[in-house]
């Protein structure tokens, strides 16, 4: 065992019960962290933008089957979304020919899916934001258990000794909050980081739900694209 691991286990043995929990929450928050970054970088490699102009191409040469298939064959939220819109399209087009109704059963659509979407980009963030807030407190939690028990053994010691001892245990009951305040630094920076990606991902929806719907409404009212009304295989 080299000497910066050796001395981290006498930290942490030196931090006493309130080292458990604050190990637990430090191996949560790494696990969670690399599953987050994972997922957000597996989404940065989808082009949205080059996505909703390929979607919206289809539909405007009538290939709505070819446009569904795009969607359901592209990984993330966006294409998520786009697909629900234009099932609800498929479903409601031959039995609704009211443009109004049918923009409105759409945008129904996609908003409820919407949700359900944003659930996923958005999932386990709460632990990150859970253990960054109780983290200190855990630590705080064991500086305070660790000076009463060395004010303790003052009051049983006496002497210029006891006072050694008393110095002692403070410095390792401070372990704790040091190691608290680190593992809520861990567990904070990226969960600002992630719910900020988050954020970028709820807006691209947006982009992508009005710039679907506005294509829609605006080949239907013209009357132009009644051709887009066959319903996907």
């Amino acid at each position: 065992m080299s000497l910066r691991n050796h001395r981290m286990l006498e930290l942490i043995i030196q931090g006493k019960i309130m080292m458990i929990p604050l190990l637990a929450c430090s191996v949560l928050a790494l696990a969670v962290i690399f599953d987050r970054a994972k997922a957000f970088a597996e989404n940065r490699k989808v082009d949205t933008r080059a996505l909703r102009s390929r979607v919206l191409g289809l539909l405007g040469e009538g290939n709505l089957d070819d446009a569904a298939l795009l969607c359901a064959n592209t990984p993330g939220p966006v294409s998520a979304v786009l697909l629900a819109g234009l099932q609800s399209y498929a479903k409601h087009k031959p039995v609704n020919e009211r443009p109004e109704s049918l923009i409105a059963i759409m945008d129904k659509a996609m908003e409820d899916y919407t949700k359900h979407a944003i659930s996923a980009v958005e999932k386990r963030l709460a632990v990150l934001s859970t253990i960054g807030n109780a983290a200190p407190l855990l630590g705080m939690t064991g500086t305070v258990t660790g000076m009463i028990a060395s004010f303790g053994e003052l009051a049983a010691a006496g002497g210029l000794e006891a006072g050694g001892k008393v110095a002692q245990g403070i410095s390792e009951a401070l372990i704790t909050t040091a190691a608290g305040l680190m593992i809520a630094l861990v567990a904070v920076i990226p969960y600002n980081i992630f719910t900020s990606m988050a954020d970028k991902i709820d807006l691209e929806i947006e982009e992508a739900t009005s710039e679907l719907l506005e294509f829609v409404a605006t080949r239907v009212e013209t009357g132009t694209e009644a051709r887009l009304a066959r319903t996907p295989a």
